[in-house]
């Protein structure tokens, strides 16, 4: 899809700031465990509440009751993590269990990603640092919707056009023209940092299919497009979220494969590597699975054929979608 080009060198990262901050009643607790990474939901302490006193009541008597209870709930807070936690290493147990009936070729691997929206709960198997292909696109978006908010202004009428190009038909020129507007590695690098992508690395120069990145950081971008705590405006997550859901035929293979229907919104990408001859086969996106909402990112590399590719992803999307579901049964 984008032109290959040399693997460039690493640049020196700004120093990374929280996406969330502590104070929030909800925030993403990332755990690891043996099999990749659980993603799961839990309140901020936020301290011990307020204890009307009577007048049978003592100043200690007082001070003993709301530290019991400041206590109490301090120990219902880890029992809930640590249970929530315990689901989650259950979740990749399973993603790892249904992985086994996903044929990984020789010179091939496989990272995988997912998260139910609904509940926070996830999985993950593999590890890694993937180049992106066309997936960055969603990515280029998300920086320059985030660039017209901070402007407090919409999309020009072209960006649009490029946009729509861009995501719905993976037009390239579009891609770049788009790249150019936010600023090239730098501008997408910035935009990340504030979307909460820790380990994801602009490519050089206009090589923006170079860009490399991580599961856990397409999960992170995923979040932020299609959950609720967004640094993106609602009306920035409806556009994004539209044109994800309005693929051409032909591209709209993928994480779709999971879905349970037609409910599903995603962006591919594909890029065979001019130094191997082997291809780069991502694809990340939202399907539905009765009635539930999954955000779901799978990123291989060294594939001989797209097709192979493609194959690849769209049986990882389906172990990790069964796996996330809550009765763990199969999707087909």
């Amino acid at each position: 899809m984008e032109s290959p080009g040399a693997r460039r060198g690493r640049r020196a990262r700004p120093s990374r700031r929280p996406l969330l901050p502590l104070a929030l009643a909800a925030a993403a607790v990332l755990g690891a465990t043996a099999g990749g990474a659980a993603y799961v939901k839990a309140r901020a302490d936020s301290g011990a509440r307020a204890v009307s006193s009577s007048s049978s009541a003592t100043p200690s008597a007082s001070a003993s009751t709301s530290q019991s209870q400041s206590q109490s709930e301090s120990e219902d807070e880890e029992v809930s993590v640590e249970s929530e936690a315990a689901l989650g290493a259950d979740r990749d147990a399973q993603l790892a269990a249904a992985m086994r009936s996903v044929t990984v070729p020789r010179d091939a691997a496989v990272s995988v990603a997912v998260l139910d929206l609904a509940s926070g709960v996830g999985a993950a198997y593999g590890g890694g640092v993937f180049e992106t292909a066309s997936i960055v696109k969603a990515d280029i978006l998300a920086a320059l919707l985030l660039r017209a908010q901070d402007e407090g202004r919409r999309l020009s009428a072209a960006e649009k056009t490029y946009a729509t190009a861009m995501i719905e038909t993976s037009d390239n020129d579009a891609a770049s023209a788009l790249w150019r507007t936010i600023g090239e590695a730098e501008g997408l690098d910035a935009a990340n940092e504030r979307l909460g992508l820790t380990r994801t690395e602009g490519g050089e120069g206009m090589l923006w299919g170079l860009t490399r990145t991580t599961a856990a950081d397409q999960l992170t971008l995923l979040r932020q497009v299609f959950g609720d705590e967004s640094e993106l405006s609602e009306a920035s997550r409806t556009y994004l979220r539209g044109l994800m859901g309005r693929i051409a035929a032909g591209q709209d293979w993928g994480v779709s494969a999971a879905a349970d229907g037609s409910s599903w919104a995603l962006k591919n990408g594909w890029l065979p590597r001019s130094t191997t001859g082997l291809w780069v086969v991502n694809s990340i996106g939202r399907v539905g699975v009765g009635g539930r909402d999954y955000v779901v990112a799978v990123l291989s590399n060294g594939n001989a054929t797209q097709a192979a590719g493609i194959s690849l992803v769209e049986g990882a999307a389906k172990a990790a979608v069964s796996a996330a579901v809550p009765s763990a049964g199969a999707v087909g």
